[in-house]
């Protein structure tokens, strides 16, 4: 009998391919994906579990599909992703309304867990481990043990663009993040396999590849080649039917002069860099486990800039740091003013389970943060609004992705978290590249005329 199920995706780009992967899985077991909760059996609600305010949209998530239960379709909600991983049989306590927790091991088998929890039995759910633990220490070594299965995926969506995955898990041991403990060491995919599935989302109407992963500058490294992406890009760019290739979540310290050059000179490769810089002040980012400070962060951003004055760059910082002194979030407001980045996201921290900065000493009051987050975000949407702003005469390519509105994104603008570039009075269609002039600006977003 056919089973439908509808995939609610929440958090990031990574997870918009982990839910197309498992949609892949399932319609090839022979369920049938719906578009909301109200017309499926089981809502399968994939999870994020990076910051509170992300959990909590989660848990809201599951709570708005469990309240489904017994008025119509719906007979189970299933909760996986981040969140599920992360906690586990801690989640399945505290959320009864959930009919299943299922981790990262459960993918694999996802049809048959489903049928499995519709027909009634309940699913033990896991005790969360440090996944790290789990690869060879030595990047080298992981290649061979990695498990590497052919990849299958649906889509979930009718966009003109569509995440890549090129790697998975973090090396990194950033003090704030617990990514590393529940998505696992670093392994990056085999070129071939990146191909293949390029191929196929462009075979599905896709024109804009957006390669994700934890951290995109360590492709290769596992592989024995830490300069694969340089390689890499012609190759995905060379696809016939590909427009536009993008790279996301680039650390600062791992970035090579090779690799701006290609993110630049690679025809089709937008000159677009999502920088994790999380701070500028030296004694916190040090406390974070990172490197850095304003004066080497601008020298990069001056780098870029230097080969290419249209680049985009943005990036993400985290206020209230256990530590941070007013003359260190003073630091972050210097370099937030110079920098002229073209897309900031301000977070303010709190604690995390399984991270080292959860036991680190001078925490900072929380009317303090609140207060911090509030003048850094302001300065932010200064900063970013002018640098919209000095882009007005400048020449973009726009792929057009609301048809009602006239809106879509210039090279400059990232999916979903970036700025848009809106044409009023035009009627062009959805997946339509348009070259135009800026001619107007509203915050971070763009108005542009047809050439």
């Amino acid at each position: 009998m056919k089973r439908t199920v509808a995939v609610v995706t929440l958090g990031c780009s990574r997870n918009e391919v982990d839910s197309e992967e498992l949609a892949g899985r399932l319609a090839a077991d022979g369920w049938t994906l719906v578009d909301d909760v109200e017309s499926a059996e089981v809502a399968l609600v994939n999870t994020c579990g990076f910051i509170e305010s992300a959990k909590k949209d989660s848990i809201d998530a599951l709570l708005e599909a469990n309240s489904l239960k017994g008025h119509g379709t719906t007979r189970a909600v299933v909760a996986v992703g981040c969140m599920a991983e992360r906690y586990g049989q801690e989640l399945a306590n505290a959320l009864p309304e959930a009919d299943a927790i299922l981790g990262f091991d459960d993918y694999k088998d996802i049809s048959a867990r489903l049928q499995s929890i519709v027909a009634g039995n309940k699913h033990v759910p896991h005790i969360p481990r440090d996944r790290r633990a789990l690869l060879p220490i030595a990047p080298a070594d992981r290649a061979d043990s990695a498990i590497h299965e052919e990849f299958t995926r649906k889509r979930l969506v009718d966009v003109p663009w569509a995440p890549l995955k090129i790697a998975s898990g973090c090396d990194r041991r950033c003090s704030f993040c617990a990514i590393p403990y529940f998505r696992g060491s670093f392994i990056s995919r085999r070129p071939h396999e990146i191909m293949e599935e390029a191929r196929w989302l462009v075979e599905n109407g896709v024109t804009e590849l957006f390669l994700v992963s934890e951290n995109t500058t360590s492709y290769g490294k596992d592989l024995g080649d830490l300069q694969l992406m340089e390689k890499l890009l012609p190759e995905i760019t060379a696809i016939s039917g590909v427009e536009r290739v993008r790279l996301s979540y680039l650390q600062p310290a791992e970035m090579r002069p090779t690799l701006i050059q290609a993110m630049i000179a690679t025809p089709k490769t937008v000159p677009y860099f999502d920088l994790s810089f999380q701070h500028s002040a030296p004694d916190v980012l040090r406390r974070m486990r990172r490197f850095g400070d304003n004066e080497k962060f601008l020298h990069l951003i001056n780098q870029i800039r230097v080969l290419a004055p249209e680049a985009g760059i943005r990036s993400n910082f985290i206020v209230g740091f256990p530590g941070e002194t007013q003359a260190d979030f003073d630091e972050l407001a210097t370099f937030i003013t110079y920098a002229k980045l073209d897309a900031v996201g301000i977070f303010a921290y709190s604690d995390e389970d399984n991270t080292e900065a959860l036991n680190i000493e001078g925490k900072i009051d929380a009317e303090v943060i609140a207060q911090r987050l509030e003048v850094l975000s302001s300065l932010a949407d200064e900063m970013v609004s002018q640098r919209a702003q000095a882009r007005i005469g400048e020449n973009v390519r726009v792929l057009i992705e609301d048809s009602q509105l006239q809106e879509g994104r210039a090279a400059h603008q990232g999916p979903e978290v970036d700025g848009s570039t809106s044409f009023i009075g035009t009627n062009f269609k959805v997946g339509s590249y348009v070259d135009a002039v800026v001619v107007d600006s509203m915050g971070a977003d763009l108005v542009a005329e047809a050439i």
